[in-house]
């Protein structure tokens, strides 16, 4: 393998100049060895001393030694700079967006230093623009966890990233409507088959009743008060869809400050009948001074009527239901606790899915509509707080924390 030696531009016009001065030298000599001997010899000679002694002989070999010294020079350095411009030329060509134009590379000096690195250039970029398009040719395809390679300290190497981040957004938003499409459809199956049911018992009460179907009068009335519950059925769940579908549209929030211990208070005041029926105590430990937060008190309210209700509904064997309020860090945190039967671990990821029931006989005959928990999480989510659930064999405890406004986000 051959290693060209590297000869620098200033070198090689060094070397042209110095080339060119000793030719002209010798150009000049020769040339007065010629006109010595022409002028000698007539009439070869008359030109030779008209000039002689009109212009004179030393104006007359300098003007010869400047024209010939630059049409050598001017012949020396035409390769470079005929090669200078087909470099010029090639980067214009890049310019104009053909990258995948190259330039032979045809000496060891910096020109051809140059060609070397626009060659790299060039390839480099033409090779990175492939895999982008491919890349793109993919994503386009519906493969949108494909992913570009990256080039740190690349100009395309952030644009590969933008892209990289725009595939993985549009696959976030496809999914996002994939989940929403199931999700209303599902919403859709539950409650078509929720209405269903108790639909259907009025339906063939009615006929009955309709058709004379029924022995006497108490029959009758048997029949009409079942139709009744089923239709009461109904309407609760009618109004618990249309609450919950209205909450998770955007419901505008009337938000104002509240002492969550004195809607506490208030709840349980209005549960007492309830409570005195199922012989349950409801006992709430708060601060003495209040504890207030910025919500809805309207929408908050049906949130923590859902929770009490669950508790005395599913919770009565254990007698007592307690409430506990708390400031605790950023947040408001209360804990609605009953300790009846305990909620079976394989139900507790699914406890807040809307017509979920942990047991669907004893849900259906207590009147619950699947979307009481559901609804619940919801008001509690555009309060912009949270809400868990744990469940053991001495208790069963829902939790929720909601923001604290006097602590700054």
């Amino acid at each position: 393998m051959t290693t060209k030696v590297y000869i620098g531009i200033r070198w090689k016009f060094l070397a042209v100049f110095l080339g060119c001065t000793g030719l002209t030298l010798l150009f000049v000599l020769l040339g007065r060895l010629l006109a010595s001997y022409i002028i000698v010899r007539p009439p070869y000679n008359v030109p030779l001393i008209w000039v002689i002694n009109h212009i004179g002989s030393r104006p007359t070999i300098g003007v010869f030694g400047v024209v010939f010294f630059l049409s050598l020079y001017v012949a020396s350095t035409r390769p470079l700079v005929r090669y200078a411009k087909e470099l010029a030329g090639v980067l214009e060509d890049m310019a104009g967006g053909r990258l995948q134009a190259s330039v032979s590379v045809k000496a060891a000096d910096e020109l051809g230093t140059i060609a070397e690195h626009m060659n790299s250039l060039s390839g480099q970029i033409h090779t990175y623009l492939e895999e982008i398009s491919y890349g793109l040719a993919e994503i386009a395809k519906g493969h949108f966890d494909y992913e570009i390679p990256v080039r740190e300290n690349h100009e395309l190497g952030r644009i590969a990233d933008s892209i990289n981040q725009m595939s993985a957004q549009l696959n976030r938003s496809i999914q996002e409507e994939r989940n929403a499409e199931k999700t209303k459809n599902d919403l859709i199956t539950g409650v078509s088959h929720d209405l269903r049911t108790p639909l259907t018992s009025i339906l063939g009460f009615l006929e009955i009743i309709d058709k004379d179907r029924y022995a006497d009068e108490v029959e009758l009335r048997y029949y009409m008060n079942i139709a009744y519950e089923k239709s009461l059925s109904l309407k609760k769940l009618i109004d618990d869809l249309f609450e919950y579908t209205r909450i998770n549209n955007g419901m505008p929030l009337h938000l104002r400050k509240l002492d969550v211990t004195g809607l506490i208070r208030q709840l349980a005041e209005e549960f007492v009948p309830s409570l005195e029926q199922a012989n349950m105590t409801l006992q709430i430990h708060a601060p003495e001074q209040p504890v207030i937060i910025q919500a809805d008190g309207d929408h908050l309210v049906r949130a923590y009527e859902n929770l009490i209700s669950n508790a005395i509904k599913y919770g009565s064997s254990g007698k007592y239901i307690d409430v506990y309020i708390e400031k605790e860090a950023a947040f408001v945190r209360i804990r609605v606790c009953n300790y009846g039967e305990p909620i079976p671990k394989r139900d507790l990821p699914y406890i807040f899915e809307r017509f979920y029931r942990v047991e669907q006989s004893r849900s259906k005959a207590t009147g619950g509509t699947g979307l009481g928990l559901a609804i619940t999480k919801s008001i509690i989510d555009v309060h912009g707080g949270d809400i868990s659930v744990e469940s053991s064999t001495n208790q069963t405890v829902f939790e929720t924390r909601l923001p604290d406004p006097a602590v700054p986000a």
